[in-house]
């Protein structure tokens, strides 16, 4: 396996990884505290997320670009392709759903939350369900073509 192919399945792997644990573990366990340290928790999230979640999605992106790329003749190049696909249908989702949710999030009050919030971080939390199955699949389509 070349280094690029490990660079891509642990660079798309830890991302995965990332937004599993958040609906699976962070934001059930924020939702067990009280409204205001929920919201004070989640703004804090919201805000480093953020900023750090864009580069990592265009840095798997551009990488399953370049294997695409570089699978140009081969039989993997169906499979890259697709997980791409998915990466970019992550994406828009992302721009278009859930980043407008997450700066509403990340600019709360924390000492007096805007109405409906809570409603916010719900419907956040189950259209992230939608992007980690994106992710997920994307993933195992790009580890079964790489290592196989």
């Amino acid at each position: 396996m070349h280094l690029l192919n490990i660079i891509t399945i642990t660079s798309a792997g830890l991302m995965v990884g990332t937004e599993l644990s958040i609906s699976a573990f962070v934001n059930p366990a924020l939702r067990r505290l009280e409204s205001g340290p929920q919201a004070q928790a989640l703004s804090v999230l919201a805000r480093s997320l953020g900023r750090a979640m864009p580069v990592w999605y265009g840095l798997c992106l551009a990488l399953l670009a370049l294997e695409s790329f570089l699978h140009l003749h081969q039989t993997t190049l169906a499979p890259l392709l697709i997980a791409a696909a998915l990466w970019v249908a992550a994406i828009v989702l992302s721009v278009t759903t859930l980043v407008p949710i997450n700066n509403r999030i990340a600019s709360l009050n924390t000492a007096a939350p805007a109405r409906g919030w809570e409603r916010d971080h719900r419907k956040w939390d189950a259209l992230h369900r939608v992007r980690v199955l994106l992710l997920m699949v994307a993933l195992l389509i790009v580890v079964n073509a790489l290592v196989a």
